[in-house]
């Protein structure tokens, strides 16, 4: 629900960029300032300074007739994503195991057990996933690091919302218990290799289900 701020810029800001990376609006859905200013009950100069902002980061973009939409990422896009996220992934569980305080280890086992615990929602599901993810780059305790994955986190949410359905597959639960464990164990090599095993079993699925949805695309 979204609640009046004192900051509205940056508040309306914050919450339209939320919406675009937990997947409330769909892939390629055309966002209209006159009705997010009637939704969230603001002028239209707020709305339309966040937009603008949003399209800058990659998470929406502007047509020749300046109607602005969810941006869609194509599957070259999102193999070069992948291939990026293996490697960061695997460098912050590493991270992770050598350096998270005890206050982070709750963080990263209340964040799996939501996202266990969470339903067949794929909303949900996204939004989960990301948090669990995440706390693994912030119990790295590394600044860079997280500001890297943090700049992936917009591709790879507008990827969820193109496919969502894999977040429900039988290895993710299996593979986020085993990247969580080893990184409580402190076995920095595992942690690692979990996290590698588990970006590498999901990007070829995520790519293929864009090709396929490109080639059905070009049919029509």
């Amino acid at each position: 629900m979204f609640e009046r701020p004192g900051l509205i810029r940056e508040e309306v800001y914050t919450h339209l960029r939320r919406a675009v990376l937990e997947g409330q609006f769909s892939s390629g859905a055309k966002l209209s300032e006159l009705e997010l200013s009637a939704q969230l009950e603001v002028s239209r100069t707020p709305i339309r300074e966040a937009l603008h902002k949003l399209a800058q980061e990659g998470l929406l973009e502007q047509s020749a007739n300046k109607s602005v939409r969810v941006r869609r990422v194509s599957s070259a896009e999102a193999l070069e994503t992948y291939a990026v996220r293996e490697v960061l992934d695997a460098l912050a569980a590493r991270t992770a195991a050598l350096e998270h305080t005890a206050t982070d280890a709750t963080t990263l086992e209340d964040a799996l057990f939501q996202l266990e615990a969470s339903g067949t929602d794929a909303l949900e599901q996204t939004r989960l996933d990301m948090a669990f993810h995440r706390a693994i780059a912030r119990a790295s305790h590394n600044r860079t690091l997280i500001e890297g994955l943090a700049r992936l986190e917009g591709t790879l949410a507008l990827v969820k919302v193109q496919t969502r359905t894999y977040n429900a597959r039988p290895e993710t639960r299996p593979q986020h218990r085993a990247i969580l464990e080893a990184i409580l164990k402190r076995d920095a090599e595992q942690a690692a290799l979990h996290a590698t095993l588990h970006v590498r079993t999901f990007a070829p699925l995520v790519v293929a289900e864009l090709e396929s949805t490109e080639i059905q695309g070009e049919k029509v």
